[in-house]
């Protein structure tokens, strides 16, 4: 592949990630929590796990992902607290144009991580230009929100240094410090270099950093299998490379289910739910889809001897013509719910909705939705079709003007936990309209009471 700039010639990148984010963020909303070991959960159950913990469990031992009874097991003092995303994204916002006085942001990588390109004399500042952005931070919200820095010839080193470095911390990687400044790194803690990566680059001899320092472009190409490896090289050899601008593929949604809400019933409301959602942002995006697929995670029936089989998934996918009404999506739903109710060999979970095949609205050949009548007379499919697309089209403007919860396209119902639709996920931060019920107050804290 070329390289857009050739290699960088000083310090070109800043990278701001926000340490225990979500957590941090509780804390900062709640004086009393700071200090203090604190979970994030998505639900107000005995029976879940943590999206995020506080430094201060960290430090102690508790991860990300760890049950709030293993986590209890650790710290049994630990506070957990139900995440709130409508907060967590109001707040980002804020942050945003905290950061703003100090720097421009380039890009948004995810809801705690930016990037700012630096001139040569914002470069030359280093450190300096690091602490004012941290102290505009800490000067607007709370000490407690904080964040970690790198800056670097490239976006990748930049990232890699304000990791190395937390929390709280700074780190400057100038390119004749490589390699020799990242030599006693784990390939582990590099970004992009999951486990299944790291068995890839096993198997092509790379054990430690010197290794995948000494590969070629082309041999991180191979063992990547596509061109991201190349681009890694690059990013790590201080070269930069311009990412072509990406089209959405699909709109999606998951939630795991509270035990209680494991049984047909009540999968079949979340189902249709998600379908809402996913739905509602097809329409946002200007697009129509031609494929939903819907998939089902849990564990097998317990035998006979009272052993349990491992997880097991079970997926099902169907296509229709471009269509953007919710009836249309719902119809497919429940072609897949038949299916489900025969096939499903396992209790659920969680279930998920993905809705994909997506073509730009300008895109779609006309034709395709003619309003002409039947041979009986009656109306055509597309006819039929035009007249959902109006009530779905109805239906979200009464959403927007009335609050989310106004009209359902059947029974309304609620999971608990809710954001149904509205969590933030890595790489996507939800739109206002993407949120249900009313705003959550920002000091109004959801102490787990189980």
């Amino acid at each position: 592949m070329q390289h857009s700039r050739g290699q960088a010639c000083g310090i070109e990148r800043l990278y701001l990630d926000f340490d225990s984010f979500f957590a941090s963020v509780e804390q900062h909303f709640n004086p009393v929590l700071r200090g203090r070991p604190v979970g994030v959960v998505p639900l107000d159950a005995l029976h879940t796990s943590c999206i995020a913990v506080s430094r201060e469990a960290k430090a102690r031992g508790v991860k990300s992902r760890m049950s709030i009874t293993k986590a209890r097991e650790v710290i049994p003092d630990m506070i957990f607290v139900v995440a709130r995303h409508d907060v967590y994204v109001r707040l980002h916002k804020r942050i945003l144009d905290v950061i703003e006085t100090c720097l421009p942001v380039a890009h948004v990588r995810s809801i705690d991580e930016v990037v700012c390109n630096l001139v040569p004399v914002e470069g030359a500042a280093g450190e300096a230009l690091a602490q004012r952005i941290k102290q505009a931070l800490a000067s607007t919200f709370s000490d407690g929100l904080t964040c970690s820095i790198g800056m670097a010839p490239t976006e990748l080193l930049a990232k890699i240094a304000a990791e190395m470095h937390k929390p709280n911390g700074f780190r400057l990687i100038r390119a004749e410090d490589l390699p020799s400044a990242l030599a006693d790194i784990e390939l582990s803690d590099l970004p992009g270099i999951s486990k299944g990566m790291q068995s890839r680059l096993a198997a092509a001899g790379v054990r430690d950093f010197s290794g995948l320092w000494a590969l070629a472009p082309k041999q991180a190409r191979a063992i990547w299998g596509s061109v991201e490896g190349e681009r890694f090289w690059n990013g790590l050899h201080g070269y930069h490379t311009e990412r072509p601008p990406t089209k959405k593929s699909m709109f999606g949604h998951s939630r795991v289910l509270p035990r209680d809400w494991r049984n047909p019933e009540k999968v079949r409301i979340c189902a249709r739910l998600l379908t809402e959602s996913a739905a509602r942002r097809v329409r946002r995006a200007d697009m129509r889809a031609t494929k939903l697929t819907l998939s089902f995670r849990g564990r097998g029936l317990q035998s006979a001897s009272g052993s349990q089989s491992e997880d097991q998934s079970w997926s099902w996918e169907t296509n229709f013509l471009p269509v953007r009404d919710d009836h249309a999506f719902m119809q497919a739903l429940n072609e897949g719910l038949i299916q489900a109710e025969y096939r499903l060999k396992f209790a659920p979970r969680s279930v998920s909705v993905i809705i994909h095949g997506l073509i730009e609205e300008d895109q779609v050949m006309t034709d395709l939705f003619a309003a002409a009548a039947g041979p009986s007379g009656e109306a055509s499919e597309g006819a039929s079709r035009a007249k959902w697309e109006a009530v779905s089209d109805l239906m979200d403007g009464l959403r927007a003007r009335l609050g989310p919860q106004a009209l359902s396209l059947g029974l309304p119902g609620e999971v608990p936990g809710g954001y149904l639709g509205g969590k933030i996920a890595f790489g996507r931060i939800p739109d206002e309209a993407d949120f249900s019920g009313p705003p959550v107050a920002d000091g109004d804290t959801h102490f787990v009471t189980v």
